[in-house]
């Protein structure tokens, strides 16, 4: 590569100039006249890059008797510490699809279900009549494979065979998580495991 005068090409120069670039209006050109486009850059859709932030337990916890789940909705995150402090798990979730259905506190964990089954709640009846009354474990079950029951009725920690709901605003109240890491949180968490959502 030859190296014009006062010019070097080189990844810092790459990146500053890509910048500028994406922040500029793109043109296109029709055959008659130049029509400048708008790129709304606020309408980008942001990923969620702080979930992934390892979190200490000691300012949410006094103790880790049982176990503790921290959920974070804010940043779609939940996390599970053993009771020994020895196990640490990070993992992305679904939250509730608006502020009207976001519990916060502290709860527990008072049951624990392989295949659950389920029924949608009255207000969820009332949002969606056409909804059935009963789903049976399986592939359309809005469970996903396990279960963790909450002290507060009709919460849950449970998976999801609808995988595009991860990362989102997307239950009725209850956080979603991959069948495979609900089945992993399963095994690790007790009847008892308290649970806070932040």
């Amino acid at each position: 590569m030859t190296k014009t005068p006062g010019f070097a090409l080189n990844r810092r120069s790459f990146l500053a100039g890509s910048a500028a670039l994406i922040g500029t209006p793109a043109l296109a050109q029709t055959e008659n006249e130049t029509v400048e486009i708008e790129r709304d850059l606020s309408r980008v859709v942001r990923r969620n890059i702080s979930s992934f932030r390892s979190l200490d337990w000691r300012p949410y916890f006094s103790n880790l008797n049982n176990g503790a789940i921290l959920v974070d909705i804010t940043s779609r995150a939940l996390h599970y510490w053993s009771a020994d402090g020895q196990t640490y798990k990070l993992y992305p979730s679904s939250v509730p699809l608006t502020e009207d259905l976001t519990r916060r506190g502290r709860t527990k964990v008072v049951r624990k279900v392989e295949g659950p089954s389920w029924r949608p709640t009255p207000a969820m009846k009332i949002r969606n009549p056409e909804w059935p009354d009963f789903v049976g474990p399986g592939p359309d079950n809005p469970l996903g494979t396990h279960a963790l029951y909450l002290s507060w009725t009709y919460y849950r920690i449970h998976g999801t065979h609808d995988t595009r709901k991860i990362g989102r605003r997307s239950s009725n109240g209850c956080i979603g998580l991959y069948n495979e890491h609900i089945a992993e949180l399963f095994g690790m968490a007790k009847v008892g495991t308290q649970v806070l959502l932040i």
